[in-house]
């Protein structure tokens, strides 16, 4: 599934910043004294049904574009997916709310070329909308351009904001390796991704198998990619990484050998590995993860002042119109594209231009 840029952003700095979308320095209110179709309020920015609707119908087909409908019959944690998907749909309109008034906040606004481009892909999708659409998320042309607006908005005080962080990354920090592993797992996973340990004697009896297999590829001509397709459990035998990326066991082992080097039995939280170094410093790759650093730290510097910003903040939920809202279960409503427009029309002018 296609995911949208600026939501990225949110949820990276949702992590960033230790908020989830009940924002537990938030103060939360249930409230009456609700406009009709008002979901929620925080301060004194408002959210309406309709705008729910267009992201959660948009987000419902999405999925069913991927997984079917049976995805519905699924649950997490007791919890069901189509409630599951509704918190998310809230918690990311939330956040885009939330950083609207941090753009105002701070001043930030729309140019006229970017507001043009609002406007252009707000047209694009309504026109899109046969009458089914547009009745049952009860929408107008003028939600739309708004939900653009905000969206765009929220992008445009993200990059705002981060414009002066360019931190200095060294090679050594940003360093990429590459190295082929053999793997043997001592657990598996079942339909909701729980992991099952294996008992002691089958781990046992994995640990006596991969060390078979250890001193086969010590030995003098051994084929390393051939025992890999042969004994590896893993799909993938190759991999580029830089600190931080996998699990500390495999890391330290793997950016402590020599190119050509073959570790000792590596155990991780899900088994044993056997890693050879090909190569101990990747000027492309390691170019490319200083990329992945500089954001990252820029991230963590947005996620700060929004943390700060969004403590003060009061949150109205009108809990008896949220509770009545579900998917369309229409064969007419189709609609899955309100994100891949906003990308093609205005992400990339928006993001160009707070830089």
């Amino acid at each position: 599934m296609r995911r949208r840029g600026i939501l990225l952003i949110l949820c990276m700095l949702l992590a960033a910043c230790g908020c989830g979308k009940g924002q537990a320095r938030t103060k939360i209110v249930l409230t009456t004294g609700f406009e009709a179709d008002e979901i929620f309020r925080i301060e004194g920015m408002s959210c309406s049904l309709p705008e729910v609707m267009v992201f959660l119908t948009n987000t419902q087909n999405q999925y069913e574009s991927v997984y079917g409908q049976e995805i519905w019959n699924m649950e997490l944690g007791g919890v069901t997916m189509e409630e599951s998907v509704k918190e998310s749909v809230l918690g990311e309109l939330a956040q885009i709310k939330t950083m609207n008034l941090l753009a105002q906040r701070n001043r930030v606004e729309l140019d006229k070329e970017e507001e043009r481009g609002v406007e252009e892909a707000a047209v694009m999708y309504y026109e899109s909308l046969n009458q089914t659409e547009r009745e049952k998320m009860q929408v107008s042309l003028e939600v739309i351009e708004n939900l653009y607006f905000e969206y765009a908005l929220a992008e445009k005080v993200y990059q705002y904001i981060i414009k002066d962080i360019n931190p200095e990354i060294s090679d050594d920090e940003a360093r990429t390796i590459t190295v082929q592993h053999i793997f043997f797992k001592t657990c598996s996973r079942d339909g909701t991704g729980e992991k099952i340990e294996y008992s002691e004697e089958e781990k046992e009896n994995v640990r006596s198998r991969a060390r078979e297999v250890l001193n086969l590829a010590r030995e003098e001509g051994s084929d390393f990619e051939q025992l890999i397709l042969t004994y590896s459990e893993d799909e993938t035998g190759t991999r580029s990484f830089g600190k931080g990326e996998m699990e500390p066991e495999f890391e330290e082992a793997a950016f402590n050998l020599e190119t050509g080097e073959i570790s000792g039995l590596v155990q991780t939280g899900e088994g044993y590995h056997i890693i050879k170094c090909v190569s101990t410093f990747n000027r492309e790759e390691t170019d490319a993860n200083k990329v992945k650093i500089v954001e990252k730290r820029r991230k963590e510097v947005f996620g700060q002042e929004y943390e700060a910003f969004v403590s003060s903040l009061t949150r109205n939920l009108n809990t008896e119109l949220w509770q009545r809202v579900s998917f369309i279960r229409d064969s007419d409503v189709k609609t899955a594209d309100f994100f891949e427009i906003y990308g093609r029309s205005v992400s990339l002018n928006v993001a160009s231009s707070g830089s």
